[in-house]
């Protein structure tokens, strides 16, 4: 059924940033930092990642400007570089980009269910959330905007009431405890390994670029939605953090490490402090939202990649989608995908191929602001925009290299990734010729 189509308007693609953004990460990560780096270390830390990130919505706002298009990596590295390059993001976001995101929080909200209730499964839990998502985001435009908007108002609203309580009513006074594992000078090693965790963290400030073409004014609104939501996300985790380095201990927070096994995040340990066990069961349900709302952005954002691809004959024509309608068949794509993922093994594992997937292609999307003089001469960027790229860039490199140098692994799935877009990406073209 055909329907007038919502338009994105500043404020509700911030939301999307918004709810892509806040997830788990930044009620974990300052425990891991804390064996090894004291308090300001760790603040730095999140405003270096927070810098690095702004110089990624500065790029990015350059390209918007210019390709006012959904489809987000998939459509500027195609119009801008080459096509392969554009479909190898394409492809990277329908397995890794989304797919297993989406089913390690749905498989999460299964398993903090049952820490309040006796429930099923977590995975049938899992099914059920990404099932229910898939309806909202896949039958009407009008729900999909109304619900998305919804879900990501009382998320951000959750998230500040916990951050503003735990400042009034938790300790504020500067923390004195040395890290479990100190170093022998300023940490400097290790600020630059966790901003591995941190940009994952971060990942989500370019949301809105997903739905540019569903926004008003795309080259005006775009980059003020990533703006505004960028800006309101770092606020919110560098309070957080405060809150955490102010009221707990490394030993304390050492709790991070069995996270998987008993669903504890540093919030619980706050909350259990200020509120008592119902501090613990209320910041379980927090944290059932966020991953709600996080499943709900990409489920909204995804199939518009996958559109692109389908106008473009890089997927079957049947995943295309008629202006003013859901894109159905996309959503439905998204969803399977992610349903495989979730009765399937080592999620965790995938997502950290993810992450480092998702930052590659940020930073190559970045330089390729170099290609616009070019590609369109009247949207070519200022010099000080092509020093922002390249210095986002060099940032990101040094994160993905510090990491894989640990986890050389992740090289097996980031080229397993590669090589299955090439002979998806040729088969596509042969086809496409002969047809």
């Amino acid at each position: 059924m055909n329907e007038r189509a919502p338009r994105h308007t500043v404020r509700s693609g911030a939301g999307l940033v918004i709810a892509n953004m806040i997830g788990v990460g930044v009620l974990l990560s300052a425990g891991f930092m804390a064996q090894d780096m004291s308090a300001g270390p760790i603040l730095l830390a999140w405003v270096v990642g927070i810098v690095i990130s702004f110089l990624g919505v500065i790029s990015y706002s350059a390209i918007v400007a210019a390709i006012q298009e959904s489809g987000g990596e998939y459509r500027f590295l195609s119009d801008l570089v080459h096509p392969f390059l554009g479909y190898l993001a394409g492809w990277g976001s329908l397995i890794l980009g989304f797919s297993a995101p989406i089913a390690v929080n749905a498989h999460s909200i299964g398993a903090f269910t049952n820490t309040l209730v006796d429930g099923p499964d977590p995975r049938v839990v899992a099914a059920i959330v990404v099932v229910a998502f898939t309806a909202m985001h896949g039958l009407s435009l009008r729900v999909s905007h109304l619900g998305q908007n919804t879900v990501v108002v009382i998320k951000l609203v959750a998230f500040a009431a916990f951050a503003l309580l735990a400042l009034i009513l938790g300790t504020n006074s500067w923390p004195d405890w040395t890290p479990a594992n100190p170093s022998a000078g300023f940490p400097w090693r290790k600020l630059i390994e966790n901003q591995y965790w941190i940009a994952f963290a971060f990942s989500g400030w370019n949301a809105a670029i997903y739905t540019a073409k569903e926004f008003k004014n795309p080259a005006r609104d775009v980059p003020r939605a990533m703006l505004l939501g960028f800006g309101v996300v770092s606020l919110l985790y560098l309070v957080i953090n405060v809150v955490f380095v102010t009221n707990l201990t490394p030993e304390q927070a050492t709790a991070v490490f069995t996270y998987e096994q008993t669903r504890i995040t540093l919030a619980h340990l706050v909350s259990d402090g200020i509120f008592g066990s119902i501090g613990g069961r209320l910041t379980s349900i927090l944290v059932i939202w966020a991953f709600a709302s996080s499943i709900s952005a990409m489920m909204m954002i995804a199939p518009r990649v996958y559109v692109a691809m389908a106008r473009d004959g890089f997927l079957p024509r049947i995943f295309t989608a008629k202006h003013g309608e859901p894109p159905f068949s996309s959503t439905v794509l998204q969803a399977a995908v992610s349903l495989l993922f979730i009765f399937s093994h080592s999620l965790r594992e995938t997502v950290q191929a993810a992450s480092a997937f998702l930052m590659l292609f940020t930073a190559l999307t970045a330089l390729a602001l170099f290609r616009l003089r070019r590609v369109h001469p009247a949207a070519a960027p200022a010099p000080a925009k092509l020093v922002v790229a390249v210095v986002f860039a060099f940032s990101i490199g040094v994160i993905l290299y510090t990491n894989l140098q640990s986890s050389p692994q992740l090289w097996y799935t980031l080229g397993a990734v590669t090589a299955l877009a090439l002979a998806g990406y040729l088969w596509a073209r042969r086809g496409s010729s002969t047809g």
